[in-house]
């Protein structure tokens, strides 16, 4: 059932985005279709279920037609925000920065954690580790979530380099030591790490260990938060350079209006409340960070 999933949004994808781009040459058209766009990181189907469900809610919302897809990759949601195929997206913070650098895309919407645009990142470790603080861990073996997580790499990499533990010369390996530095392949693959005892602390957000999201309840309690860093901008709501300003305006307030109409399908695809967001000061510190990334060693 889930391989016919797939294979049925793979084909709607590649449809789309093989087609010439549906605005026309005039900067700032109204589009006949608007096109959003969510990354595929839910289960194919649930995400078929919401993607119906959202596509329902903005077309009677809007008044116009909208499509809503989950690409099979990221890398195709920021090549059709670039070429036009696609209008609005939902991004972490570091796409998003990286396609404002490009000038491919604004920030339209911020989610809201505990009332604020932004979370903690931690470094956890084991309840009965020795350590205090991250400048314990010199020498010791860590693990980062990946090496394209903002939460669990780039922040905490900016955050050690402010604090002066590691160097542009010679990156986290000339702090934790050579050989002693992870990349998992997500949160969970960390903190396995910590788990196992390969690793003495992982650099994960703030909601793996303290939300059910992530972690079983027993892992959990073999854990504790080392240290923190931040802020860490949460994820936005983007709408590519070129969206005329009427359709620009009707997907925000749509998607305000979830708030109070749509709660329950609001939080199943963004997560928790939408608040309208500022493209330079939303992403100050992972701009910040993406900097000392692209020049350290790693």
């Amino acid at each position: 059932m889930k391989s016919t999933t797939l294979f049925g949004l793979i084909v709607s994808l590649l449809a789309s985005i093989g087609c010439t781009p549906q605005n026309d040459d005039s900067v700032g058209a109204s589009v006949q279709k608007i096109i959003i766009a969510m990354e595929p990181d839910k289960d194919p189907d649930a995400m078929l279920e919401d993607r119906v469900a959202l596509e329902g809610y903005l077309t009677q919302t809007t008044g116009k037609p909208v499509e809503a897809m989950v690409p099979i990759s990221s890398a195709v949601i920021y090549e059709g925000l670039r070429n036009g195929s696609i209008d609005v997206a939902y991004l972490s913070a570091t796409a998003a920065a990286k396609l404002v650098e490009n000038d491919v895309i604004d920030i339209l919407l911020a989610e809201l954690i505990d009332g604020q645009p932004s979370y903690l990142s931690y470094w956890i470790t084991l309840k009965d580790a020795p350590y205090q603080g991250i400048e314990d861990l010199k020498g010791q073996p860590i693990a980062f979530s990946s090496r394209t997580s903002t939460s669990g790499f780039l922040i905490p990499v900016w955050d050690l380099y402010s604090q002066g533990l590691v160097d542009l010369e010679s990156g986290p390996e000339g702090f934790f030591g050579e050989g002693n530095v992870f990349y998992g392949v997500g949160y969970v693959s960390a903190v396995e790490r910590v788990l196992d005892g390969s690793a003495e602390a992982a650099a994960v957000s703030y909601y793996v260990l303290d939300k059910d999201k992530h972690l079983s309840a027993e892992q959990r309690a073999r854990l504790r938060m080392l240290d923190s860093q931040g802020p860490v901008p949460s994820h936005v709501v983007v709408v590519r350079r070129g969206l005329s300003e009427t359709d620009t305006a009707l997907v925000e307030e749509a998607l305000l209006k979830m708030n109070q109409n749509a709660v329950e399908l609001r939080n199943r695809i963004f997560g928790a409340e939408l608040t309208p967001a500022d493209t330079i000061s939303h992403l100050r510190t992972t701009r910040e960070a993406l900097k000392i990334s692209r020049t350290m060693q790693f």
